[in-house]
């Protein structure tokens, strides 16, 4: 192990979770289906990891800010296209600067960094980023304090700013007209081609300070889950310390297309207090009708902390030793608990899907990560053991991986302190059968990591 890993234990932390989920859906493609990936022959519902880390990353996040968990008190992210609006209402609210100005100030400065910005003849997205952007919460805050530090400097600079932009479109837009008139018309004003309009450049301690702002710094979550950001290329990117897998049903997919009616409450009101059957007649029928699909099984998922990168992304945020390892410490428990915890929130009202809990969790440590997908190439058969089957695929997943685990660890000696949750009393009854796991068993989450 390097000398920068954890002051005990390995440096990679395996997650491994089973699932049953009924009648969900959590995620869906473009044209609103469940996905799905076909695996050892056989067509298997997928619940994306892109999910799921976001669920997990706003479950530890919301944690976090409220004051709860190991990470209360330290700084987390927001990923958003609206950190000139972030900026403008800080500016707004805590300096005194009119909202129109404040804006325009907020998306210059912003946009002259090197982040893009919508199109401006368009209300909806002209202050919005073309992309997200993962960075503390605090970076607008950060940015309108320095707007308001320099206001002196960047008041001017913004109007001659404003003023190269509105040169630039419109010297654009000749250039289009010219194109689509005939060739010896004149173009009113065509005399200023756009790439002779130069905006003038942002200051450089201004650059500085919003670079600083939007850099990951020490916000925790973006140390676990990384962030790329390419239209700054001076800005830092970071390689997340957690990987995760897509979900996948342990056997084959079971879809149901559920059709719905949905009832006009007007429309029953007036049925019930006709007073001609005629008038009751013509209020027959569902209000909306339609369809939605669901799905139903056991799933398997899996997530690996590298505690190594996690350290080493926090210290390059600016924290001492201690303070990395200290942050460490807290971020891995967190981690556990919104990967055991967190769900995605599709759907969630009419499904009751976050209130799931994992029919197992197996943890272990070892010097590189483990995908135990293998386990489940073969789809299990959930007919009845005395048909040739291996039972419901809750109890077969669970042997399948701990036999799995088990078969691994007696060949990969790195593999050590193996620990299993369940809170499936049938899930625990069958533990106590089984030979060797090769995990103990505990009875919280906050026990799966040492």
């Amino acid at each position: 192990m390097t000398s920068n890993a954890a002051s005990s234990g390995s440096q990679f932390l395996s997650l491994h979770l089973l699932e049953t989920l009924v009648a969900v859906l959590p995620v869906r493609d473009e044209n609103g289906a469940p996905k799905s990936i076909v695996y050892g022959g056989y067509e298997r519902h997928m619940i994306t990891s892109q999910a799921r880390r976001r669920a997990e990353r706003v479950h530890t996040r919301n944690r976090a800010n409220a004051g709860v968990g190991a990470l209360a008190g330290h700084r987390t992210g927001v990923r958003t296209r609206e950190w000139a609006l972030t900026t403008a209402r800080a500016l707004d609210s805590a300096h005194g600067w009119e909202w129109d100005e404040a804006i325009r100030t907020a998306r210059a400065v912003i946009e002259a960094t090197g982040l893009k910005f919508g199109d401006p003849a368009k209300k909806t997205v002209a202050n919005l980023t073309k992309v997200l952007l993962f960075a503390p919460e605090d970076a607008g805050t950060r940015i309108a304090a320095h707007i308001e530090e320099h206001a002196a400097t960047l008041r001017p600079w913004t109007e001659e700013y404003v003023e190269a932009q509105t040169q630039a479109a419109k010297a654009k837009a000749k250039k289009g007209a010219r194109k689509g008139a005939a060739p010896d018309a004149p173009v009113e004003g065509a005399d200023t081609p756009a790439a002779d309009v130069k905006l003038p450049p942002l200051p450089g301690e201004t650059r500085a300070a919003v670079l600083t702002a939007l850099a990951p710094r020490d916000a925790v979550d973006i140390a676990l889950y990384g962030r790329f950001l390419a239209e700054i290329a001076d800005s830092p990117n970071v390689d997340g310390a957690v990987q995760s897998s897509h979900a996948f049903t342990v056997h084959e997919a079971e879809q149901v297309d559920d059709f719905y009616a949905a009832a006009d409450d007007a429309k029953l009101d007036r049925k019930a207090n006709a007073l001609d059957f005629l008038d009751a007649a013509d209020d027959a029928g569902a209000g909306m009708t339609g369809y939605q699909s669901l799905i139903t099984g056991t799933f398997y998922r899996h997530a690996v902390l590298d505690r190594v990168k996690l350290r080493n992304n926090l210290r390059a945020a600016g924290m001492t030793a201690e303070e990395a390892e200290e942050a460490s410490v807290a971020a891995e428990a967190e981690f556990v608990t919104a990967f055991v915890d967190a769900f995605p929130e599709a759907k969630k009202n009419s499904t009751a899907s976050t209130g799931s809990l994992p029919a197992l969790v197996l943890a272990f440590e070892g010097e590189r990560p483990y995908n135990y997908a293998a386990a489940f190439q073969a789809p299990i058969d959930e007919n009845p053991v005395d048909k040739d089957g291996e039972g419901p695929a809750g109890p077969a997943a669970v042997r399948r991986l701990l036999k799995h685990h088990a078969f691994v660890s007696r060949r990969r000696p790195d593999i050590r302190t193996g620990r299993v949750l369940t809170y499936d009393p049938r899930i625990e009854e069958l533990l106590g059968t089984l030979e060797d796991t090769g995990a103990l068993a505990v009875a919280s989450a906050e026990e799966l990591t040492a």
